[in-house]
């Protein structure tokens, strides 16, 4: 028998946490077939609804039902990595509650494994239920990660992943404290294997994503994984350190044909409002790859758990 961990990262889910566990459980006929055992972990995000409550009621009832709940909202990363942690399965599959990634796709999954990859991973073909402006964003940001970062990372790409515990085990030796899921996978490598599906909505609730919240997911990736912003701002650096120099040679010229050092004081302004504001730019990327490791150097746990079931 080979045991299935079925990871479901929660916050704010009280409406969604049994339907899940009814559709996930319709593969019920597929594992007994394919003598697969199946472990349900919970990872309650903090959660200020009845999610907690929800899930007991399931454990109490089945007991492959597991139950990890945070002293307080650490974030969707921290939660598939305490998943991660904590599973005990041969397989391991992460999985929103929310039911936009199908359960059905199970057994097909599992058929890419026996393949011979080490990973089956979903993407969405679509982005139906979306607003327009968040799709946008979403598809430019795919498109600059792949000309700006060697770690692949497919646009429309789900959390939703089958994978062996030997890739498992190569994600967890990565213990940065600043996560990026998505890219973490690429990085790790291993043989992948794509699956598409249409976008489904959720079935439930609200999403927890915003459009801010996903911008500042964004430019976390893009430090976690490139460096192109620093070489940016040097290169913009250099470039205005140029240009300072030419118009240091014409204004000396021009002092010596015509001079006239008084006139030209407006344009003088605003170049230097403007290379300010582009140095502030730059003190900014550097500031946040500063933070970015001085959260790492304090070695903080990445979670905290107040309660295990």
């Amino acid at each position: 028998m080979s045991l299935l961990s079925v990871i479901v990262p929660c916050y704010n889910e009280e409406e969604n946490v049994a339907p899940f566990y009814e559709e996930l459980l319709k593969n019920e006929s597929y594992f007994k077939e394919n003598d697969i055992e199946v472990e349900i972990l919970y990872i309650d995000d903090g959660s200020r609804d009845k999610t907690v409550a929800e899930v007991r009621k399931l454990h109490e009832k089945d007991g492959r039902v597991r139950l990890i709940s945070f002293s307080r909202n650490f974030g969707k990363e921290a939660a598939m990595y305490a998943g991660l942690e904590n599973s005990r399965g041969d397989y391991v599959v992460m999985m929103d509650a929310d039911l936009q990634d199908p359960p059905a796709l199970l057994p097909e999954m599992f058929a890419g494994i026996k393949e011979g990859y080490d990973s089956v991973a979903t993407r969405r073909v679509d982005r139906k239920g979306e607003p327009p402006i968040r799709s946008f964003f979403a598809r430019r940001f795919y498109s600059l990660m792949k000309k700006i970062s060697k770690t692949e990372m497919m646009d429309g790409a789900r959390d939703y992943r089958l994978m062996t515990r030997q890739m498992v085990d190569a994600i967890l030796s990565m213990q940065e404290y600043n996560r990026f899921t998505k890219g973490i996978f690429g990085w790790v490598g291993f043989r992948t294997k794509w699956l598409e599906f249409e976008n489904v909505e959720r079935l439930r609730g609200e999403t927890k994503w915003n459009f801010w919240k996903l911008l500042m997911y964004s430019f976390d990736g893009i430090m976690a994984f490139s460096t192109a912003p620093l070489l940016i701002s040097s290169l913009m650096g250099v470039f205005f350190c140029v240009v300072a120099f030419a118009m240091i040679i014409f204004i000396i010229v021009r002092k010596i044909i015509f001079g006239d050092p008084v006139s030209g004081w407006p344009s003088m302004v605003c170049i230097i409002l403007m290379t300010s504001g582009i140095q502030f730019f730059c003190t900014g990327i550097l500031g946040q790859y500063l933070a970015k490791t001085y959260m790492e150097v304090k070695r903080r746990p990445i979670y905290l758990v107040r309660e295990e079931l």
